[in-house]
């Protein structure tokens, strides 16, 4: 199973103006325990600019872009250093990974991002996300952590997206003015009732609030991943809400995570094709196989990486579109070609696969 874990920074300071190293010891713990039942972890996190402004020695703050810019490249940093420290005490490797909205925006970008990703997964590591405000401005912002961890969730094509806040989960009302309120253990659809109970944003440590966090379920649960938004001080939220507990609120997935990528890639002008020949064209249909370079004969039209084309068999006829991982003129470079004469040709290699598999919806 490949989770995705958000935290925000009311968990990781548990309420007070500095990071609470404890806590974080017990999350990256958590962590830990998933990976080690052979699940794979992708963590977004908050509070790089509460960090920074707890090494600077909590001088008063303005609020405007340039100081929050500041204090986020200041705090990145040690935020980073901290978790590594935690994840080296339950031998995990670490990755840093700063993302904005034009990421998910540009195909190229967006591309590189999942390569990245999935290859830290791969090897274990834990890729470790959060959005680059340092060099971020309103313009190519996500806009908080909690959109950013849906966004991330549909990127890696998450199987759960665990929000962990410092709320047991979304009530009926607001728990603070009315004793009557009680916890909404299973949310089917998100209507009009749901966003009416959803409240303000969040505390000046942070950005957040059950309004962006249920924003983030719905973003996540159109593209087929289900959310549960637990309190981060709950004894083993992370494992209880990974393992189907009843913990917090959960919010039902809507159709596959398939069907939502097939509908993206489909939706897609595709200017380009590519013509396979006979063997990949039946590897294709028969096997769903990746398409290789080896079973390229000819590309037609202009394409950059990530964006889609047509794949046609020897007969002409469309038979499949995908995302591919090289630009129209490489491709033509390495037409025919097996895997491994790839960066003897190009000069860098992104894997032998024209289209993966995993990117490529059969008509």
């Amino acid at each position: 199973m490949r989770v995705v874990l958000k935290l925000g920074t009311s968990v990781l300071t548990g309420g007070s103006d500095r990071l609470n190293r404890p806590r974080m010891v017990d999350l990256m713990r958590q962590m830990a325990a998933l990976s080690g039942q052979g699940h794979q972890v992708v963590l977004v996190t908050s509070a790089a600019i509460l960090a920074g402004w707890e090494v600077l020695g909590f001088p008063p703050r303005s609020r405007t872009v340039a100081e929050r810019q500041l204090l986020a490249a200041v705090g990145q940093s040690m935020l980073m250093h901290t978790y590594a420290s935690l994840a080296e005490l339950y031998s995990l490797k670490v990755a840093q990974v700063l993302l904005t909205a034009d990421d998910f925006r540009d195909r190229t970008r967006y591309l590189n991002a999942r390569t990245t990703l999935g290859g830290c997964l791969e090897r274990g590591v834990l890729p470790i996300i959060n959005e680059n405000d340092a060099v971020a401005v309103e313009q190519i912002k996500v806009g908080d952590n909690d959109t950013l961890s849906a966004f991330v969730a549909n990127l890696v094509e998450a199987d759960l997206l665990v929000i962990l806040t410092d709320a047991p989960g979304l009530y009926t009302a607001d728990p603070r003015s009315d004793l009557s309120a009680t916890l909404i253990p299973v949310v089917e659809r998100i209507d009009a009732s749901v966003w009416a109970r959803a409240g303000g944003v969040g505390s000046h440590r942070g950005t957040g609030g059950m309004y962006t966090k249920i924003q983030a379920a719905e973003i996540a649960t159109r593209a087929g991943t289900p959310v549960v938004i637990a309190p981060g001080d709950a004894d083993n939220a992370l494992l209880r809400a990974a393992a189907g507990e009843a913990i917090g609120t959960r919010f039902v997935a809507h159709g596959s995570r398939l069907e939502a990528r097939k509908r993206w890639i489909l939706a897609e002008v595709a200017p380009g094709r590519v013509q396979l020949d006979e063997g990949a064209a039946t590897a294709l249909r028969e096997r769903g196989s990746s398409l290789l370079s080896v079973g390229v004969r000819g590309v037609d039209g202009e394409f950059e990486r990530g964006h889609t084309v047509r794949l046609l068999g020897p007969d002409g006829v469309e038979i499949a579109r995908g995302l591919s991982r090289y630009r129209s003129a490489d491709v033509r470079r390495i037409v025919g070609l097996r895997g491994h004469a790839i960066e003897a040709a190009l000069g860098f290699d992104y894997g032998p696969e024209v289209v993966h598999r995993d990117d490529l919806v059969l008509l």
